[in-house]
């Protein structure tokens, strides 16, 4: 066996892929590897025993899980990140602490995911401002290069927000975020990112981007448990006013016969913003996942990515499909296009018998890499495409 397929074998053994399955679906959820599962299992076990579970019990999970997203996304300050339930949670702090004027206007790519549209579309509407969601041109190899121009052109001194992921999520196309993030600095507009579909998959600088605040789902790429979030808050929201007041947020809340004297001020920085009865089971999971995501790095995962997705849009554009072309596309999460709506039943359904797990988003067949794929996942799905061409 090569190298390259004694380390593919040794990531796959992590996991409880069964042989014949081909899950290329991670930008749907995560497969809990096996240290995750097991440190849920052992965060739940513990429970059996709340005469053993100390005060120290509430902090820590959030503060590991803390710290090492912090080390994740280049951020030196982890006082800076809090914990939360969801990414729609996340974008319910901020649309209670971003001005909106009348007349102002919320940027985002069309056809964003729901949860980065609803709270700023509400927050429009009471507001009188304007959500203005940036289509992409219709068709075409550049139509990510057109796509980042149309942003670009869009960002006006009348924009108040500016909400855009590193990757869409139906297709991977990727946006250029260092020059948006510039050009919205440019106008005084606060930057948001949803980084659900590409933290810990991608190489990240949080320097480099320099956003308002990021948000993060758990259960894909950072490869949790279903049911927690991460999310950095910048100096924009220093002193902000978090959505909920839980004693868990208050400073000295550590000491138990302390509570009743009801401390006003916060703890230090965006641990404000932390939900309230949040899980151990859950952070301890996350922390896990965060520590593999650490030691393997997002640029391995990329660069393995790249190795399966190279040969494969290769393929599929002789098959006459259409992928992104460089640099707006990613190795982890592409979308392939050209295929009608009829065609792309028949594609669902035989995909499925032939135990092919992939995401069909609008009218794009969305595909996803991690290190536990190998050659002969993506030449399974290339056999049906070929078959059903």
């Amino acid at each position: 066996m090569s190298l390259i397929g004694s380390v593919e074998e040794t990531y796959r053994s992590l996991f409880r892929i069964p042989p014949g399955w081909h899950y290329l679906n991670c930008a749907y959820m995560a497969p809990l590897a096996r240290p995750v599962e097991a440190a849920g299992i052992a965060a739940l076990r513990r429970q059996r025993i709340p005469w053993q579970i100390g005060p120290e019990s509430f902090f820590q999970p959030a503060e590991q899980v803390r710290e090492r997203f912090a080390r994740l996304i280049g951020l030196a300050n982890p006082d800076r990140v809090a914990v939360l339930p969801s990414v729609s949670y996340g974008m319910a702090i901020l649309t209670r602490n971003v001005p909106l004027g009348r007349g102002q206007e919320i940027i985002l790519p069309a056809e964003d995911f729901p949860s980065s549209v609803y709270p700023w579309a509400r927050l429009a509407q009471e507001q009188g401002g304007l959500l203005r969601m940036i289509p992409p041109p219709t068709e075409g190899r550049d139509r990510g290069r057109r796509w980042n121009e149309r942003l670009l052109e869009a960002i006006s001194t009348r924009t108040a927000v500016v909400l855009v992921p590193p990757v869409h999520w139906t297709d991977g196309t990727r946006f250029d975020l260092e020059a948006i993030g510039r050009r919205a600095r440019e106008v005084g507009a606060c930057f948001v990112v949803d980084g659900t579909q590409a933290i810990g998959a991608l190489p990240w600088s949080i320097e480099a981007v320099r956003p308002d605040a990021l948000l993060c789902a758990g259960y894909k790429w950072l490869l949790g448990p279903y049911g927690v979030t991460v999310g950095y808050f910048g100096p924009r929201f220093e002193g902000a006013v978090p959505l909920e007041e839980s004693w868990l947020n208050r400073q000295g809340s550590e000491d138990f016969a302390r509570l009743v004297e009801y401390p006003q001020s916060y703890r230090p920085g965006a641990r404000r913003f932390d939900v309230g009865q949040r899980s151990p089971v859950l952070l301890s999971m996350l922390a896990e996942a965060l520590s593999l995501l650490l030691r393997w790095g997002p640029e391995a995962i990329s660069r393995h990515a790249r190795r399966l997705a190279e040969p494969f849009w290769e393929a599929v554009s002789e098959l006459g499909y259409e992928v992104n072309a460089e640099p707006y596309r990613t190795p982890h999460l592409f979308g392939l296009r050209g295929i009608d709506a009829q065609r792309l039943r028949a594609l669902g359904n035989a995909l499925r018998r032939r135990r092919i797990c992939v995401s069909i988003r609008g009218t794009v067949l969305r595909i996803s890499l991690h290190l536990y794929n190998q050659a002969e996942d993506t030449e399974a799905l290339l056999e049906v495409l070929r078959r059903l061409r």
